[in-house]
């Protein structure tokens, strides 16, 4: 093999990248740097199998390199995820255009892409994959006058390999202290490991089937962290990534931005795309500081919190998911360690989390600004496949909760992943459509939570939910219409002839899950009175459990909701927020609500 195209690099890229996948819940198990939080192997997976699942083998080689490389980048997940697709690019980025490439061109790049990757990282950290990469593209570059033979020179690097690995936790306390290799560093290994398996049976029918070989330098007990049960105090809260095109600062200016909001800092790829990774407990601000720089095509937030949560000191034995249209106080999310996966949401071409992100306050803010008015978009199946396979994997059974059906596809994605999850790992998944949105939504929430709390078993919460979504009312006075207009909810006309009337509804959730006009009056006010007399009148005969007051910043309407509310059942609201930005695209601003559920 004194030359490859194209073809053997699509070949060699897809074993190593099988090799990973294979391994991926043992690098999961020996994460512990920077955090704790156990997504290394499967952040590693996604990265790699995004690639080749995405192209195809093509002869060309610096064709095939570029595709390669550009994959990677757009999906990068995780800090070593992001690190590998940079020291791709830096190889595409010095690769000169040919079909194919030899030994002595090939070390070149590879050599030069290290810099690439220690340009990227604010604080490069020694004994992580940083210092693997380069010891190996050293080897490489130091055999590239003695070896002109690809076979020979990956096989050759076996031994640098695994004695750099072996070396990573006496470089890093935190590897030495848990008695474990670095996940990141080891991720690479697996993956030259899979290519030099490749190179050796000089054939691709071994690739059909993935790899299931006993992983290479296992030299710890089941590699599981000797002080795997000690949580790890979490410094910032989200791991936060995004994908940035036509960047208008440089590279320095935007990681000195990024570092001013966290840790973990990496800036990967060019101005016309740049990819993003830090770790940061207010990642709404930091976008916030960034929606002029550049057009933010893609976000992720990974609750790094919940993920430790749920490895070292999880309080139930069934997890909790909903989605971001359900409004609880963080206080609440919080103590019963509820998964909440963010709906997203769009301002023109930038995208958002819904309340991870972009905030209410901020959403609220700029939902007046000229440009398009904001879209949202469901969680994709992808999403709820990772955390479910994530949540199985430590808890006996998992609950979903979510906004009714009949407003998005969230509810169909979870229940498909729940399905293929479910039958992959054994572990019940069951998905409730909560026919409801907002604060009826985290009623529902609260008292599966509570059920779960309690330790009652997963079918008799299921059984008794159907109850709770029946019990759970929402009443929502809509200042204007034209928020519902602009966000194609009422028509034009329709909309026009309320205003002209002067006509304010109150909007409310059917027993199917659709929304409905509930009344109308000629002011918010009126609305308002109309909304207590209706609670006053059916709650006579069927006392409530709880209720919960939102507002889309609104606090007057909402303080006097409060009040009465508080007068008619002597008890304070479970939680008074301000209305996800999803569901307030609709209400729009100004709304006020009250949403409750009988005992």
């Amino acid at each position: 093999m004194r030359e490859i195209d194209g073809r053997w690099l699509y070949y060699m890229f897809l074993a190593g990248t099988r090799k990973v996948v294979a391994n991926q819940e043992r690098l999961n198990r020996i994460n512990v740097f920077p955090v704790k939080d156990g997504d290394t192997g499967a952040n590693m997976a996604f990265t790699l199998s995004a690639v080749v699942e995405s192209i195809r083998p093509e002869r060309p080689y610096k064709r095939m390199l570029d595709q390669i490389a550009e994959t990677a980048m757009l999906n990068a997940r995780g800090n070593s995820g992001i690190i590998f697709s940079q020291f791709l690019f830096g190889i595409s980025s010095e690769t000169a255009e040919r079909s194919s490439v030899s030994v002595g061109p090939f070390s070149a790049s590879v050599k030069n892409a290290v810099r690439y990757i220690y340009r990227a990282v604010a604080d490069p950290v020694e004994g992580t994959l940083l210092t693997i990469v380069r010891t190996w593209a050293d080897f490489i570059d130091a055999k590239r006058h003695q070896v002109d033979d690809f076979g020979q020179l990956f096989i050759d690097s076996e031994a640098i390999l695994e004695k750099t690995l072996a070396e990573t936790p006496l470089q890093l306390d935190a590897l030495a202290k848990a008695n474990v290799v670095d996940a990141g560093a080891n991720a690479f290994v697996y993956f030259i490991d899979g290519i030099i398996e490749c190179i050796r049976k000089k054939s691709i029918r071994h690739l059909v089937k993935s790899t299931t070989d006993t992983p290479a330098y296992e030299n710890l007990e089941d590699g599981m962290p000797t002080e795997s049960h000690v949580p790890q105090e979490v410094a910032f809260r989200y791991c936060t990534e995004a994908m940035m095109r036509d960047v208008s600062l440089d590279h320095s200016r935007l990681s000195d931005i990024l570092s001013a909001h966290g840790d973990s800092v990496v800036v990967a790829g060019a101005a016309k795309a740049s990819r993003l990774h830090v770790h940061t407990s207010h990642p709404d601000r930091l976008f916030d500081t960034l929606q002029d720089c550049g057009t933010i095509t893609f976000q992720k937030a990974d609750d790094m919190l919940r993920q430790s949560q749920v490895i070292h000191d999880r309080k139930w034995k069934i997890a909790l998911v909903t989605d971001s249209a359900c409004d609880l106080s963080p206080a609440l999310i919080d103590d019963y360690q509820i998964h909440m996966l963010p709906i997203n949401i769009y301002f023109g071409d930038n995208h958002y989390l819904d309340k991870i992100t972009m905030r209410p306050e901020q959403f609220y803010r700029r939902i007046d600004e000229g440009g398009k008015y904001p879209k949202t978009a469901q969680v994709n199946e992808i999403a709820f496949s990772n955390l479910y396979t994530f949540l199985t994997a430590h808890y006996d059974a998992v609950i979903a909760v979510h906004l009714t059906a009949k407003f998005s596809g969230t509810y169909f994605s979870s229940c498909k992943a729940a399905e293929t999850i479910s039958r992959a790992r054994g572990k019940p998944i069951r998905v409730i459509d909560s026919k409801n949105v907002s604060g009826a939504l985290g009623l529902i929430v609260l008292r599966i939570a509570q059920a779960i709390e309690k330790g009652s078993a997963v079918e008799a919460i299921v059984d008794q939910a159907s109850r709770w979504v029946d019990d759970t009312r929402i009443l929502v006075s809509v200042s204007t219409l034209k928020y519902m207009v602009r966000g194609g909810r009422v028509s034009p006309l329709k909309g026009l002839l309320a205003n002209l009337l002067n006509l304010n509804p109150i909007v409310s959730m059917d027993a199917d899950g659709h929304s409905m006009v509930f009344g109308k009056t000629f002011s918010q006010k009126a609305n308002m009175k109309k909304v207590m007399g209706y609670i006053n009148r059916t709650s006579r005969n069927r006392p409530i459990w709880n209720y919960i007051i939102m507002h889309a910043n609104n606090r007057p309407a909402a303080d006097w909701y409060a009040r009465q509310m508080m007068a008619l059942t002597a008890n304070p609201p479970v939680a008074e927020v301000n209305i996800s930005p999803v569901i307030g695209a609709s209400a729009g601003l100004g709304a006020a609500s009250v949403a409750f559920m009988f005992d």
